[in-house]
């Protein structure tokens, strides 16, 4: 037996054991142990105490019986009224059954007494497992309930690589809705990388035209010429960013998550990471953990650039970045967890070894990609010298101030991901198994060129209008589309789901500001990487005297 718990909050589960339910005769069950995924996301394998052996039917038996008394009765009431359901595992091929129902008044509650199974075999390999639930008895205090059950084994035709095929939902996931969203997507990548480079090629061979006629003209004209436009800030746009330690880190960061979400699609694509409890979580920690020599290289190596000193401080806060945001969330939500006696409380051992994997494995990584960056990368080579003295920033519209950017950025990414993340929430918050990782890929791919491309454009209208801070400016209007979606997050809790209880609304909100913050951060990377390119391109171009 796994877990029970209401049927609308997926998170909050309970030991099965935690209702009043009785254990079978048959003590003992070989062949299990649990893993760190597992821990984390809180399942609670227990035996059942029903003996069932292979290709042995039982005909309908009693394995025990429940005295109920008024306590155990009020524990089952309370689970009727709240739609409780519980998970089991045969051969790790989950079922689900409902602990009871209530008649239409509401007065009378009836507990489902008999478990009828059947099982599906192919050739020695269980490949199909069903159950009903039978055997309606009304909760009287003071009586006696016998439990009871049946097995009944089946040739079955399915294949043993297929048997999960069953839990998957193609009219969900492959609906026509999927298909278009990515079409529209990708209609509208084409449009955006039509209009940067129309854009950039139309206004960049200006810019250059005007600015090589300027070379030509003798100083007097030059004076009295009218300068303006991009070229203006070449003293100052390679200038570091303010406060350089935690932009790096940010950066860094942002590299890692990319680069984890990447190959976590990729090996989702190639295994069916869905046929196994919590594989899912353990790939990402196991991939996390070892990608973290791209955060040091990224963070380091911008860190050495912008001339920052103090190495290992950026070290240790662009390598405990990310944990201590997820730990901390966790933390607080395990509070709530202990507080519930729930099974998503996170066992002492488990917070041990998620420590352990930070300080043994993801800091060491993490400075020898530091040593790397600083080492390979970390000259400065500015194609343009940055001024002694910063040049004033001249007034300009409101709409080209970096906040009004910085609000507007984020829309056009969370737009060509907004459908896709529907899939998302519903596979992870409801119980739905995601399956579909190419169309994930895809989405993946769409968001990065669209990000790419709008920062591209609002930093070349804040450097037209003689404004030089454009690298927060980049990371921050990518990085809003992390606000867009926990926007779109209030949306779905409200009008997509039917949760309730501070323990499923704290989990829910806290998991998806993690959530949230993690897509921006790596949004934020992925805009900042691109506009610099373009930034230096654009300057490289330009003759200076």
């Amino acid at each position: 037996m796994n877990t029970v718990g209401p049927y609308h909050n997926r998170q909050e589960t309970y030991k099965y054991f935690s209702l009043p339910f009785c254990v079978g005769s048959k003590r003992s069950i070989s062949h299990y142990h649990e893993t760190l995924g597992e821990a984390l996301q809180g399942v609670e394998l227990e035996f059942s105490g029903l003996d069932i052996k292979f290709k042995d039917d039982v005909m309908p038996a009693t394995y025990c019986e429940i005295d109920l008394d008024k306590e155990k009765r009020d524990a089952f009431v309370y689970a009727i009224k709240n739609h409780y359901w519980y998970q089991m595992y045969i051969d790790d091929l989950p079922i689900w059954g409902i602990v009871g129902e209530a008649d239409e008044n509401g007065e009378d509650y009836y507990l489902w007494t008999y478990k009828k199974l059947e099982i599906g075999f192919n050739g020695n390999r269980i490949v199909d497992v069903n159950l009903t639930s039978e055997g309606k008895v009304k909760l009287v205090p003071n009586t006696k309930i016998q439990m009871s059950y049946s097995v009944k084994w089946k040739k079955s035709d399915v294949k043993f690589e297929d048997r999960f095929d069953k839990y998957l939902d193609p009219s969900f996931f492959q609906h026509r809705i999927h298909w278009f969203s990515i079409f529209n997507s990708f209609m509208m990548v084409i449009f955006l990388v039509g209009l940067v480079s129309m854009i950039l090629m139309r206004t960049l061979r200006k810019d250059y035209a005007r600015y090589s006629k300027e070379e030509e003209m003798d100083d007097m004209d030059r004076d009295l010429g009218d300068e303006y436009g991009w070229k203006q800030v070449h003293g100052d746009v390679f200038r570091p960013s303010s406060h350089p330690l935690i932009f790096s880190s940010l950066i860094g960061s942002g590299c890692q998550i990319f680069a984890v979400s990447f190959i976590v699609i990729i090996v989702a694509m190639i295994e069916d990471l869905y046929t196994e409890r919590g594989s899912m979580l353990s790939t990402a920690i196991f991939v996390y953990a070892a990608t973290s020599p791209v955060n040091g290289y990224f963070g380091g190596s911008l860190y050495a650039r912008q001339g920052g000193r103090r190495w290992i401080k950026q070290m240790f806060i662009g390598a405990f970045l990310i944990p201590a945001m997820v730990c901390g969330t966790a933390f607080f939500i395990n509070f709530i967890a202990i507080y519930y006696h729930a099974s998503r409380a996170i066992p002492f051992g488990t917070m041990v070894a998620v420590c352990c994997i930070c300080f043994f494995v993801i800091l060491p990584l993490n400075l020898v990609g530091t040593i790397l960056g600083r080492n390979l990368s970390g000259q400065p080579n500015f194609p343009c010298r940055v001024n002694a003295v910063p040049r004033p920033i001249p007034e300009k519209k409101w709409f080209m101030e970096p906040a009004v950017i910085v609000c507007l950025g984020g829309i056009l990414p969370f737009g060509s991901i907004f459908i896709e993340m529907y899939f998302i929430f519903t596979s992870f918050w409801a119980y739905k198994i995601y399956y579909v990782y190419g169309f994930m890929m895809l989405v993946l791919v769409i968001l990065c060129i669209v990000t790419v491309c709008v920062t591209i454009v609002c930093t070349y209208f804040l450097l037209n209008a003689e404004d030089y801070r454009w690298q927060w400016t980049s990371f921050l209007s990518a990085a809003s589309t992390a606000i867009y979606v926990y926007m779109y997050s209030f949306y779905y809790y409200f009008f997509k789901t039917k949760m309730y209880g501070l323990f499923q609304t704290s989990f829910y909100f806290g998991y998806m500001a993690v959530f949230s913050t993690a897509l921006g951060i790596m949004c934020g990377a992925i805009g900042y990487m691109g506009t610099s390119a373009f930034v230096r391109k654009i300057y490289t171009n330009v003759k200076i005297d």
